[in-house]
């Protein structure tokens, strides 16, 4: 029978998993991160954005056979479970159901992104266009020059990654996913509240909020590690529209990573080599292993820091 939690129960568990994390962390016994969920986007009938040669459920599905295969080399006691190992479908609730259903503990979905092309307008010629004014005998037969323009597109020169991340907007979603799956399929605690309860509802919330902040810093990880590598980087960004799905339905931090653009014929020869391959799986994968490794071992608080010398009325540089 599921218990309710009291309230002095409630504010023990607050203060012990939400308020004081590091603390909570500094005594957790073995890995925090024991499945890692991989996500090659769209697939099947659904390819994604299109490049000149290829497209994007093709090319996220090499990467993330790339990126499967550097995460078991590097944590082989940690369990890598692949969304599609091939060409095939599932909507965005089937991802998540599937993340939800391995229980993971991290979500990584791979894209590509795209930009739509620069359209071009240019004055070609003028052409003569007859028209006629008046009725009867005033009927008139009339000539003007009327502009003749060409039209055509260019690649977008849009290039480079970004992380995204489900938007704070969110969090109300994020948490009612949260009582659907955690607290009637699992004790994340040894008392399991209602998850009809006022406290499953405050609980989920934090967890929200919780899976929020982690979800930032994986996502300012990877993108630290592409940067490295010399790629243009536009950061971490919030969703809130499409593809959002699998990062508030799924029950844990999640990002869902655009490694380049297929749109730019340059970003889309590089998403299709090899190295190009290579560089993004071990540039994500770099991230996830320093996430991991800082959320199980995480640096010690340190002591409070001796008062500034510094003149607050003259601060240097001023």
């Amino acid at each position: 029978m599921v218990k309710k939690l009291s309230l002095i129960t409630f504010l023990f568990l607050f203060t012990t998993l939400f308020a004081a994390p590091s603390e909570a962390q500094s005594t957790h016994s073995g890995p925090r991160i024991k499945t890692i969920i991989v996500d090659a986007g769209h697939g099947g009938t659904d390819p994604g954005a299109r490049g000149r040669y290829s497209t994007e459920s093709q090319i996220t599905l090499k990467l993330s056979a790339k990126l499967e295969e550097i995460l078991k080399k590097s944590l082989p006691d940690t369990r890598i479970v692949m969304t599609r190992t091939t060409d095939i479908y599932h909507n965005v609730k089937e991802k998540a159901d599937i993340a939800n259903q391995q229980k993971g503990d991290l979500f990584v979905c791979v894209h590509v992104n795209a930009a739509p092309p620069h359209k071009h307008k240019e004055l070609s010629h003028y052409k003569t266009v007859t028209y006629y004014t008046g009725k009867g005998k005033k009927r008139k037969k009339q000539t003007r020059k009327e502009p003749v323009y060409r039209y055509w597109t260019t690649p977008n020169p849009a290039k480079g990654t970004s992380t995204y991340v489900f938007a704070a907007d969110r969090l109300q979603k994020k948490a009612e996913g949260i009582l659907e799956e955690r607290f009637e399929s699992e004790a994340e605690v040894v008392d399991v509240p209602d998850p009809q309860s006022t406290e499953a509802k405050i609980m989920a919330s934090l967890w929200s909020q919780k899976f929020f902040k982690n979800s930032v810093k994986l996502g300012s990880m990877i993108e630290d590690e592409f940067v490295s590598i010399g790629r243009k980087s536009s950061g971490v960004l919030q969703r809130n529209h499409m593809g959002i799905w699998v990062l508030q339905a799924t029950n844990m931090p999640a990002v869902l990573v655009e490694t380049g653009f297929i749109t730019n014929p340059e970003e889309e020869d590089y998403l299709n080599s090899h190295d190009g391959q290579m560089q993004i799986a071990q540039a994500i994968a770099n991230g996830v292993l320093k996430y991991k490794a800082q959320l199980e071992n995480p640096v010690p608080a340190r002591s409070e820091a001796a008062p500034s010398t510094a003149n607050p009325a003259n601060p240097p540089g001023k």
